[in-house]
């Protein structure tokens, strides 16, 4: 028997039904299809139905991922969910979709990295299912981030959208598996991306709902230069933990938040541009959904194959990065 790794059983997906065009956002900012276009790729996002919530949205992508794992939801024995939009400060949305799941037996708790939370739980999950604590590991990122959006801010109404991806993590034998992951953060740029007020920092108050803190703030300029150098060193870090090269991995599936930054990082790096999934154009920026939405996509349309070696890469507030290589096992 070879080495046991964690690896990816199950995968699920899920983004909602409403779709947010350009053309709508031009009845609501000063912006224009071909300006949005032209600046982040993006042609559309997905916007949340207003009875739904993050843990809604990820317990449908966290349902598919187990039925697909062959297990069944009791199980799970530790659901791990990042989100930069959970349904409340607590309890942890992790423990809501538990409850929504019916995954009794499950520990469950949040991972808060934002756009880089998959990359952040992924690597979390994997030492669980390595060290022999858990057999059974349920990974989810979902995000309601329309719900932060100051849709009259066209810095940010134009970028983000709605969205869940899930991933069961179990055993499985080399060479399948996660085969390296590499973190880092910078907390010296934390004021960059930010929702200001609704923390014991700046607690919620008339003042701050009329001043608009609970919304999302974003220092563009600095993200583009932060994300330009930070993905190809996580991605020379993660192939030299792994011990491989660029010309090893069959797909790059780079968090999917600027088409200007992901054209301009691979290019920076090297890579090959035809090795770099991109689905933006259809979803926008869905914060820590936008990995494991895009590994779904990527293998609907049949660029996944058992063994292939993938590279994801997450980036976002914090300032924070991290990268995975995986083997995949399906």
């Amino acid at each position: 028997m070879g080495k046991i790794r964690a690896g990816i059983i199950g995968l699920g997906t899920y983004v909602p039904a409403d779709v947010l065009t350009n053309s709508d956002l031009e009845k609501l900012v000063n912006t224009s299809d071909e300006w949005i276009t032209s600046r982040t790729g993006i042609k559309e996002r997905r916007i949340i139905d207003k009875n739904q919530a993050a843990s809604d949205i990820g317990a449908i992508a966290a349902a598919k991922a187990i039925d697909e794992s062959g297990l069944n939801p009791e199980d799970i024995e530790l659901i791990i969910c990042t989100s930069l939009s959970p349904d409340m400060i607590a309890p942890s949305t992790a423990t809501i979709i538990q409850h929504k799941i019916k995954a009794k037996n499950a520990a469950a708790f949040d991972v808060s990295s934002a756009c880089a939370g998959f990359s952040f739980g992924l690597s979390v999950g994997t030492q669980f299912i390595e060290n022999g604590t858990y057999n059974n590991v349920l990974l989810i990122g979902t995000e309601a981030i329309s719900r932060f959006i100051d849709y009259s801010d066209r810095k940010t109404c134009i970028l983000f959208g709605d969205g869940a991806g899930a991933v069961v993590l179990a055993k499985v034998e080399e060479p399948y598996g996660i085969v390296a992951n590499y973190l880092g953060a910078d907390g010296n740029r934390h004021e960059h991306i930010r929702i200001p007020a609704g923390g014991s920092s700046v607690p919620a108050s008339e003042e701050t709902v009329l001043n608009g803190e609970h919304f999302l703030k974003m220092n563009g300029n600095e993200v583009f230069k932060f994300a330009v150098r930070v993905i190809p060193q996580a991605i020379d870090n993660v192939l030299q933990i792994a011990g491989l090269k660029k010309e090893d991995i069959d797909l790059f599936i780079p968090h999917q938040a600027n088409k200007r930054i992901i054209d301009s990082a691979i290019e920076k790096a090297g890579i090959d541009e035809n090795k770099v999934f991109i689905n933006l154009d259809k979803y926008g920026n869905t914060s820590t959904a936008s990995v494991p939405l895009a590994l779904g996509e990527a293998r609907e349309n049949g660029l996944l194959k058992k063994g292939d070696l993938t590279l994801l890469i997450g980036f976002g507030a914090g300032l924070s990065w991290g990268a995975n290589i995986v083997c995949w096992a399906l």
